[in-house]
């Protein structure tokens, strides 16, 4: 049951002036035009970073000043994620049985999974598990393994996602790339961590069986999303493909996981898709031909915080939740590296709020 979610968000820019006040002197010509475009166009109102270019460059760091720089931003913004979700599920941290974090874009030993487990009160003998480099999909194989877990054990698990994605920007020399482009207009930081328990929820807010996790993942476009470690931070890869390698699979998935259930799109009121960008949601909106409502939780999450990686289609599930009259099913989808795609069905038909 997912009993409880949190989120945390660091300091927020307006893309505007993140164009104006950086990117905007990086080009010249008619890369600037583009670039400008692609800003402009990107879905994009607002985003949060921890570390915004507009009052430090870190586009000349080393990966590992970037690394002890995560470990200290993310640990914060983790408590803070890890304390509301906690209290939304009305729960204690030493009641978990199983702490579970999701991160891609960091990583140390202590890691947020020992640090946090220990910061936050956590049990000594609560079991830990870290997943790392998944990327924008992470976190419904979390959410899986984690429901896994309640189910098996019957107790309760928290899972966290943690990106911060504003510790990797590029230097000047490669941002002329088309793709840096767009992951410069597109990404941004976030936390949000959801509590999953094996009975009801102790929440005020509405409480969801995990029903479903599936994914499918096509390896003959693998080189489509990458995420690689470089000696300047990591580096991502985005082709303009994508939308079309999703468009192929997004509906037989769906309606798969849906069919297990006896449903179909038409029964499902609650829609999170993760925005990895405006074109991929156009083209989940086309093939599983939903209409702009549907839509208007996830292009409200991607104008106001761009896209955060694994975190973003849980900030997407708590707009949801948080709506006066919340949904009673809701889909979850995600996408990343694989080229990989991930469905989840949340069901509280059967459930009090």
């Amino acid at each position: 049951m997912l009993s409880g979610l949190g989120v945390a968000l660091p300091p927020s820019a307006v893309q505007e002036d993140l164009w104006d006040g950086y990117f905007a002197h990086h080009y010249t010509g008619t890369r600037k035009a583009l670039a400008r475009r692609i800003f402009a166009n990107a879905g994009v109102r607002t985003r949060q970073a921890v570390v915004s270019p507009l009052i430090e460059d870190v586009s000349g760091w080393s990966t590992e000043r970037r690394m002890r720089r995560y470990q200290m931003e993310a640990m914060p913004l983790g408590k803070a994620a890890v304390g509301r979700a906690l209290d939304d599920a009305g729960l204690a941290a030493d009641e978990l049985g199983l702490f579970a974090v999701c991160s891609c874009t960091g990583y140390a030993t202590p890691g947020l999974d020992i640090l946090l487990a220990r910061d936050m009160g956590m049990s000594p003998s609560v079991q830990r598990l870290f997943v790392g480099h998944m990327g924008c999909y992470a976190a419904l194989p979390g959410l899986g393994a984690v429901s896994d877990y309640v189910t098996a054990r019957g107790r309760p698990a928290l899972l966290l996602c943690a990106e911060l994605t504003s510790l990797h920007l590029q230097p000047a020399g490669s941002r002329t790339d088309i793709q840096q482009i767009v992951s410069h207009a597109l990404f941004s930081d976030a936390a949000a961590a959801c509590v999953i328990t094996p009975g009801p929820s102790r929440s005020t807010t509405r409480g969801y069986a995990v029903s479903e996790v599936a994914a499918v993942t096509d390896t003959t476009t693998a080189d489509h999303m990458t995420w690689e470690v470089t000696d300047e931070g990591f580096r991502m890869g985005l082709s303009p493909q994508v939308p079309s390698v999703l468009s192929a699979h997004v509906r037989p998935l769906v309606d798969d996981v849906l069919g297990r259930s006896g449903l179909t799109v038409a029964d499902i009121d609650g829609w999170a898709i993760h925005p990895g960008g405006p074109k991929i949601l156009d083209v989940v909106q086309e093939k599983l031909e939903l209409g702009d409502e549907a839509m208007a939780a996830s292009r409200g999450v991607l104008s106001a915080h761009g896209n955060c990686s694994s975190p973003t289609v849980l900030l997407v599930l708590d707009a949801l939740r948080r709506r006066e009259n919340p949904p009673r099913r809701i889909v979850m989808l995600a996408f990343g590296p694989g080229l990989t795609l991930y469905v989840t069905l949340l069901d509280g038909s059967n459930l009090g709020a």
